[in-house]
């Protein structure tokens, strides 16, 4: 089973797409395109996004996190413990396009994928 660990904004704010407009909205749909992602491959997800928490609709296999506090790279920091932390990080791909933090990651044993490789990755590629 793979798993991934998603930057969250990073992965939103690849595409210009007016996402700061409303942030939770965009935040709620890349939920929804993780979930439609594992529902095609049995991946095991969690995502982290920075800002203030809100109510966001979790299918099974997806775990949403925010960051444990505010500031710069406060997602960044919870990102590189969760893999640290990991019994198994060598089984982790870390879906981000900030190479400080790919690096970090990256020296804790997991694997990287930059947000828009994910973003056009199929099951059968990025599982």
């Amino acid at each position: 089973m793979s798993r991934f660990i998603v930057d969250g904004m990073n992965v939103i704010g690849s595409k210009p797409d007016g996402w700061w407009r409303d942030r939770p909205a965009a935040q709620r749909a890349l939920v929804e395109q993780l979930w439609t992602f594992a529902a095609s491959n049995g991946a095991e997800i969690t995502v982290v996004f920075d800002g203030r928490p809100h109510d966001v609709d979790a299918p099974a296999g997806i775990d949403v996190v925010f960051a444990s506090r505010s500031g710069p790279n406060a997602a960044d920091d919870d990102i590189a413990r969760l893999v640290e932390d990991d019994p198994a990080p060598h089984d982790l791909t870390v879906v981000t396009s900030d190479s400080d933090l790919a690096a970090r990651v990256r020296q804790a044993g997991a694997d990287t994928l930059g947000a828009r490789g994910f973003a056009t990755c199929s099951a059968e590629r990025c599982a």
